[in-house]
């Protein structure tokens, strides 16, 4: 059984891996951070990747591994340029007082400003490469520069679908460990299912487990409850130009990953739509795709995305 935090509530924290050999990782990455850590120093690094697949967990793991003294800033908070004159300048410039490396990590950098703290950060990563190292972390990595890129080790959280079986097999026994400790009776069958469902987001797993577990007990109701959006539905009224229930669709599904609304649309495009709609279609997608990362208020613009679709391609009888 791994550490236990018991500082923390919410079980992503309370159970969050502490060391490498902890981390739900495939044996080729596990391999590339064992090389980085049996050095005892940091590179600067840039971790790309889905939401929720430890990419924060291995950079937090780096610092404390090689005795660091670390700063984490999250970009989706502090994205302008006050955050390199505020905080990465001034961290960066002070001397340790025990002599450790420093390293900043930059979480979800995507969402940095790319006219202002991007550019600027390149400046800043030579100028304080003696005294500090940087570990970036993003969704997307095609939102941040090139400049960035080239400064940086890149390794990407990119699973193929036997790694992902095999972290299956790994993150399903950490879980039945966090259940047995916490007392919560579960059906391993349903369990499986729930897992294979989200992996490789962690991060939601846990999060839905422990919202679930409040009933005492993790059985196949989990699956219906915090199940997939139901499409087959969905592409009905898109057919029908049912306005009103794709809205009310959209509204009951706005708990649900967007990232996955949007893959799983893109998977079943070939089955409801004629084939000369496909390519507006998948343009259409990617467009509405970009600005969810972006965008105040995300049932609006799944609404939007979903209507252009409506109106614009052609769908099967």
């Amino acid at each position: 059984m791994m550490a236990e935090n018991n500082d923390h509530y919410l079980w992503v924290e309370k159970y969050r891996p502490q060391v490498l050999s902890d981390c739900i990782l495939p044996k080729a990455l596990k391999t590339t951070f064992s090389e980085i850590l049996e050095k005892g120093e940091c590179q600067n690094l840039l971790l790309s990747g889905g939401a929720g697949c430890g990419k924060t967990t291995v950079a937090k793991v780096i610092c404390n591994t090689i005795d660091a003294d670390w700063m984490l800033i999250n970009c989706s908070e502090d994205s302008g340029i006050d955050t390199l004159r505020m905080k990465i300048r001034s961290y960066a410039t002070s001397i340790s007082l025990t002599g450790r490396p420093k390293v900043i990590i930059l979480d979800e950098f995507d969402y940095a400003n790319p006219t202002s703290l991007q550019p600027a950060l390149r400046s800043a990563m030579e100028e304080f490469s003696k005294n500090c190292r940087f570990i970036i972390t993003c969704n997307f990595k095609n939102r941040v520069i090139e400049p960035i890129h080239s400064r940086c080790t890149c390794i990407d959280f990119n699973f193929n679908q036997k790694e992902k079986l095999e972290m299956c097999s790994g993150f399903f026994g950490r879980v039945r460990d966090i259940l047995d400790h916490e007392k919560i009776k579960f059906d391993e069958q349903a369990l499986a299912k729930f897992i294979c469902r989200y992996i490789p987001d962690f991060r939601r797993t846990l999060n839905e487990l422990q919202r679930y577990s409040l009933s005492g007990e993790i059985d196949i109701g989990i699956l219906s409850a915090v199940g997939d959006p139901r499409l087959k539905e969905l592409m009905g009224y898109l057919r029908n130009k049912d306005f009103g229930s794709m809205r009310k669709w959209v509204a009951e599904n706005a708990d649900n990953d967007q990232t996955l609304v949007f893959r799983k649309v893109y998977d079943a495009l070939t089955e409801y739509l004629a084939p000369k709609s496909i390519p507006q279609a998948v343009l259409i997608l990617g467009d509405y795709q970009y600005k969810a990362a972006f965008v105040a208020d995300p049932e609006i613009n799944m609404v939007a995305f979903m209507t252009e679709l409506m109106m614009n391609c052609e769908f099967k009888a």
